[in-house]
């Protein structure tokens, strides 16, 4: 894990969220959640495009081997809900080759496995359903769609009980900045609510309620 990463990975989702809109940044994944809310998710996007099977045949893709240690697999499936593109053998291979985590736009099955091995698996839910013979892999490290979120291999994702995130490789030093100023505000916040300061005049000090505005430039 990068530095960065590592460093983005210490911030919580709603933070850098913040910080994505004060950078006037898309990066929300909408409607993608944990399957186990005390698993957090975190590396860089290596993508995979499916798409429904044709006449020409295909397969759920036997890419995970492919995917370097500490990066997150990030799924396309257009967000179907009616077929499942992750199973119980991906969390094992993945669990085993170190993975940062697996973020599907669409759903999972084997769910139980992801709590057992404590896998970060995140997904718009779970069906037994498989997705073979009728979804194929279309593509490997194209940009794709999480939520409603356009990711590119090498882009930083983040997820905790919240959700996901997704940072542009390109702004990622920027949303770093941000997201660390925010989260340090809003400590401070607590800290002096917990010391008896109402939340009222707490919030006016550390200009709470404009943290995640836009800047003029």
């Amino acid at each position: 894990m990068g530095d960065i990463v590592r460093a983005l990975s210490a911030l919580s989702t709603p933070a850098i969220s913040d910080a994505l809109d004060r950078l006037g940044i898309a990066g929300q994944a909408a409607d993608i959640y944990p399957i186990d809310r005390q698993c957090r998710l975190a590396g860089r996007a290596y993508t995979v495009l499916y798409q429904p099977i044709d006449v020409m045949g295909g397969t759920v893709g036997d890419y995970i081997e492919e995917v370097p240690r500490g990066d997150v697999v990030v799924l396309d499936n257009s967000g179907r809900l009616d077929a499942t593109v992750w199973g119980d053998i991906l969390t094992m291979v993945a669990h085993r080759q170190g993975l940062g985590g697996t973020a599907i736009n669409g759903i999972c099955r084997d769910s139980s496995r992801a709590f057992d091995v404590g896998y970060p698996l995140f997904s718009r839910g779970h069906w037994m359903r498989t997705g073979k013979d009728r979804v194929k892999v279309a593509g490997q490290q194209v940009p794709v769609v999480l939520g409603n979120v356009r990711v590119r291999p090498g882009d930083v994702l983040i997820g905790d009980a919240d959700g996901v995130v997704v940072v542009p490789a390109e702004r990622e030093q920027e949303v770093l900045d941000v997201a660390a100023e925010i989260e340090r505000a809003e400590e401070v916040i607590r800290r002096e609510v917990g010391r008896g300061t109402s939340l009222r005049e707490a919030r006016r000090q550390l200009g709470y309620h404009a943290l995640q505005t836009p800047r003029d430039t």
